[in-house]
């Protein structure tokens, strides 16, 4: 079996170059991960996909991770197990609520929530809020937010999570007074128990104190840097950031790092602000939508937009998540009876 896709998140690895042992492709591009989520995937759905043949099967679960089309749907768990998966649900988001944006619509935290959880039904709301934070400046996450705004501050996040709990940590010592020699940099398991947000004592210090010396934070990223296991943003960039003030705060320094094209590109799968809301191919999709609503009689409106966003879902979606879909079209008409006509 031949990958060309790059699963890490990192920089693309020749398969068949001769310097770069097996055992470290493999762990560097996530195949095993994958190719153990498809199996599981078979067995337990063995029915539905077993007649469209196993071989056929496998073919279009790697098609759907190359497409960035598999974690529509999927648990947590799932989407942020590696850089690729969550490259593509960062992705899957622009693309689905992109008309959000079009529109000018300003929405709360707790509605980017629902969105995000449409798409991954345990999507956990303590990462919704940091993404809110990052883009208010943790003023307040009641503040209604831009669909621009929330998109490049929820990248950020989720796709450096581990990385920026760490940042969190260290800025906490240093507000708290720690010289820069007896702060600890935190390995991944020394943070688990930390959490991603302030208390209510730690803004008020910070407040007080207008954040941390910046040459201070650099140097404390750098010795992160050198120990994380984690994906981390390019540290120049981080150091640039850091070089145009006199004092920084953690959110300050977040929502600059948001707004960094660098970090767009590395993460490779959002356009820049001037073209984020330009997608003629999601365009077309809804043209056909919108011109399918309006030829139909009053009464078969609704079954008519019904039978238009399975469609959409259909070429959005991986056969794997077959058993989603049939899910949806069945509570979305209200029928308790099940048809195989989208497989077909």
């Amino acid at each position: 079996m031949i990958l060309s896709v790059n699963f890490s998140g990192r920089s693309r690895m020749n398969r068949f170059n001769p310097t770069v042992p097996a055992d470290q492709y493999l762990a560097d591009s996530n195949v095993l991960f994958y190719l153990s989520d498809a199996v599981t995937q078979l067995l337990e759905h063995k029915e539905e996909y077993t007649q469209f043949g196993v071989i056929r099967y496998f073919a279009e679960y790697f098609s759907s991770v190359k497409n960035s089309n598999h974690v529509l749907f999927r648990e947590f768990n799932y989407i942020q197990a590696t850089p690729h998966n969550r490259a593509s649900f960062i992705r899957v988001f622009w693309r689905c609520y992109r008309q959000i944006g079009k529109s000018g619509d300003l929405l709360s935290m707790l509605e980017y929530r629902s969105l995000l959880q449409l798409l991954c039904p345990d999507f956990p709301v303590m990462l919704v809020q940091s993404a809110a934070r990052i883009a208010v400046m943790d003023d307040s996450i009641d503040c209604l937010i831009s669909f621009s705004d929330f998109l490049y501050a929820f990248q950020l996040q989720f796709y450096y999570q581990e990385f920026l709990d760490s940042v969190l940590v260290i800025y906490q010592d240093l507000l708290a007074g720690k010289s820069p020699n007896t702060v600890i940099v935190p390995t991944s398991t020394s943070i688990e128990q930390i959490p991603s947000v302030f208390t209510e004592e730690n803004k008020e210090e910070e407040q007080k104190q207008d954040g941390v010396e910046p040459s201070t934070l650099a140097l404390c990223i750098d010795a992160l840097c050198d120990r994380s296991k984690h994906s981390h943003p390019p540290r120049s960039c981080m150091r640039e950031i850091l070089k145009q003030t006199d004092r920084v705060s953690y959110y300050s320094f977040l929502m600059s790092l948001a707004k960094q094209e660098t970090i767009n590109q590395t993460i490779g799968v959002l356009p820049s602000n001037a073209e984020l809301l330009i997608d003629p191919e999601m365009d077309q999709e809804l043209d056909k939508l919108i011109a399918q609503i309006s030829v139909s009689p009053g009464s078969n409106s609704s079954s008519s937009a019904v039978g238009g966003l399975k469609e959409v879902q259909r070429k959005a979606s991986p056969r794997r998540n077959i058993h989603h879909r049939r899910r949806m079209e069945v509570e979305s008409d209200g029928s308790t009876e099940e048809t195989d006509s989208s497989e077909n």
